[in-house]
């Protein structure tokens, strides 16, 4: 999936690991990922950690979409950083399923995000 993700592997986004129910993904943000206030634009968070849980959920047979997500950000971070994003999943049930990704900065955490899924027929 992650190998015709075009804008995911535009940003520059890289699979660190992948097992089943797990993701980790990093990024770093460069100059054109920042806004007004120098700071990385929370959309370019929001999309690494929704990568990151796409890959999670997407990692066992079933192909599976986002049927809702949100996210908290807890902390600004700048071009040159370089983001990590964990998925992990908490419960798989049905056609359904719940992640929480952690996403930091230096072993700092700048945001949380939860995910539902969905599988879907390929």
């Amino acid at each position: 999936m992650f190998e015709v993700d075009a804008a995911s592997r535009k940003l520059g986004i890289e699979l660190i690991e992948l097992s089943p129910g797990h993701a980790r993904m990093s990024m770093v943000i460069t100059e054109d990922m920042v806004n007004g206030y120098a700071i990385t634009h929370g959309g370019y968070v929001f999309l690494l950690a929704d990568t990151t849980f796409a890959m999670a959920c997407n990692s066992h047979e079933d192909s599976a979409v986002a049927a809702r997500c949100d996210i908290r950000y807890l902390r600004p971070t700048k071009a040159g950083d370089v983001l990590v994003a964990d998925a992990v999943e908490r419960a798989r049930f049905g056609r359904n399923g719940l992640y929480d990704v952690s996403v930091t900065c230096r072993g700092e955490l700048i945001a949380e995000f939860r995910g539902d899924s969905r599988t879907v027929a390929r």
